[in-house]
């Protein structure tokens, strides 16, 4: 009987530790210029695991919180990549790069330099 209840215990207080999701917040450095861009790349991570995304401008942070038993950072950076995005981790394909509008093109272009982040 001991056995058994010892086995009940422990099986009651180790289901919560299965069920926990890992949630992580990350920072990513993720290149562009205006507000056609942000909308781009947080349309980009509408995607499973991914809970929250939110890129700004001005400092092109990214900071995605996103459940790490679902996706990767990795994956992350691939999906903004696709896009059309560089990432300190991943580069965009130049064919993707190419199809962005004039003014989401940020690889040395004067208006990356933009401080107001706005599209005109």
């Amino acid at each position: 009987m001991k056995t058994k209840l010892l086995f009940f215990s422990l099986l009651i207080f180790s289901l919560p530790s299965f069920a926990q999701s890992k949630i992580v917040t990350a920072n990513i450095k993720v290149y562009g210029n205006c507000v056609m861009c942000k909308k781009r790349i947080e349309t980009a991570l509408d995607h499973k695991g991914i809970k929250k995304a939110d890129w700004n401008p001005k400092t092109k942070n990214l900071q995605v919180t996103y459940n790490s038993s679902k996706i990767t950072e990795q994956e992350i950076a691939e999906l903004v990549a696709a896009v059309g995005h560089d990432t300190d981790k991943v580069k965009a394909k130049d064919e993707d790069y190419a199809s962005l509008p004039f003014c989401c093109l940020y690889r040395d272009s004067d208006h990356a330099m933009r401080k107001d982040g706005n599209h005109q």
